[in-house]
């Protein structure tokens, strides 16, 4: 498999992470859609990352769907979401709620660094989302005291919030202080914690 796009992309990291923990072989291409588009675009007509390309050459372009998919190559008992209800459908609302956060830090970002004329009704709407995940994640978090958010290991779940709180973070440093979300600062510092996590990462590099 290859694996397109920059782990300072919440989306592409999450399904770095994905793979290395489940001992998948991949390739990683560090392309940007900035700076690389012209050599994802044969790929993904989105123009976006992630891409994934399996190895009988179909490509999947969002990371929920790649997710699905290398769940379904791992035995049931090591799939990181759960493959029965009610334990799926609550650990994929929270990582969706997690993808979100990351979805409105990314557009709140390209508003203000590629936009000459920044819409303050687009950025306020962005800025309130975003502090209505974090207060609505944080409530939940703290409700759940062990170090993961569903059971007794690491998730899908608990890989989605890590990764967008990094993103957010590191994108939007005067707006998202994790320091007021303790349950979610001490969920962050234990994922990234991890030699996983510390693998598949890399400084955030604005788009230019």
């Amino acid at each position: 498999m290859i694996l397109i796009g920059q782990y300072d992309s919440p989306f592409v990291r999450r399904v770095g992470i994905a793979l290395t923990l489940y001992d998948l072989p991949f390739e990683h291409r560090p392309w940007s859609v900035f700076g690389d588009g012209e050599k994802i675009a044969p790929l993904n007509p989105l123009v976006r990352v992630p891409t994934l390309e399996l190895d009988d050459g179909l490509v999947l372009v969002e990371s929920h769907a790649m997710l699905d998919y290398l769940d379904g190559l791992v035995p049931p008992e090591r799939a990181l979401f759960p493959r029965e209800e009610p334990a799926r459908h609550r650990a994929v609302r929270v990582a969706a709620l997690a993808m979100g956060l990351a979805e409105k830090a990314v557009s709140l970002f390209y508003e203000l660094r590629l936009h000459d004329q920044v819409s303050d009704v687009w950025a306020g709407r962005c800025r309130g989302q975003i502090a209505g995940v974090l207060t609505a994640l944080q409530r939940e978090r703290a409700e759940r005291p062990g170090d993961w958010w569903f059971g007794d290991r690491i998730g899908h779940a608990d890989i989605a919030l890590a990764c967008a709180l990094r993103f957010a973070g590191d994108a939007h440093p005067d707006l998202v202080t994790l320091a007021d979300y303790p349950a979610l600062l001490a969920h962050s510092a234990r994922c990234e914690e991890l030699d996983v996590f510390r693998g598949v990462s890399q400084p955030f590099i604005p788009p230019s």
